[in-house]
This record gives C-alpha cells, structure tokens and sequence, in this order.
C-alpha cells in the first residue's frame, strides 16, 4: 500500500460526517473542490429522481432475448404488463 494513504486503510466510514468524508475523497483523489462539489451536486440530482419504495416504477421498454440469449429484436414495455406478475432478473448476459 501506498505510505500516503495507510492512515485511511482503517477507516469508518459509516461513522463519519458528510463533510469528514469530503475531506477524505478530496485528499486522495486527484479532483478539486469545484469538480467534487459539482459532482456530488449533479449526483444528488439523480438520487432525487429515483423511485421510493412503494412508489410505482416508471415505465421503461427492453429488448426480449430469445432462447440462446440474442438479441431477438422484439421489445416490451412495461406497462403493457399492468396487471401481471413481473419478475426483473439484473445480470450480465454477455
């Protein structure tokens, strides 16, 4: 490990303030204060989009893969399914 950053190989993370954890990604990363504070600016914008739980989930179209997993060409869209049971299975088909 780099000498430079053995002080933050024990951290708790989970324990520390928001701006403690500022002060840590802006020691070792190589990004300054105005790029930091416009990333996490922009990144609480998405968090504000995201869906709560028991919030009902924004509609959304997929490619369907056939049966060696190939892109078929076929798509469906969410709420085409209004009313029947839906399982997402998230993975890498690659």
């Amino acid at each position: 490990m780099d000498p430079r950053f053995e002080k933050f190989q024990n951290l708790e993370w989970g324990s520390m303030t928001y701006p403690e954890k500022r002060e840590v990604w802006l020691e070792i990363s190589d990004i300054g204060v105005d790029e930091f504070d416009k990333m996490m600016a922009a990144q609480k914008a998405r968090q504000d989009q995201v869906p709560r739980i028991g919030d009902n989930a924004p509609d959304f179209r997929l490619e369907r893969l056939d049966r060696s997993k190939k892109r078929s060409g076929e798509y469906v869209r969410l709420s085409d399914l209004k009313g029947k049971s839906v399982a997402l299975c998230f993975g890498s088909y690659t």
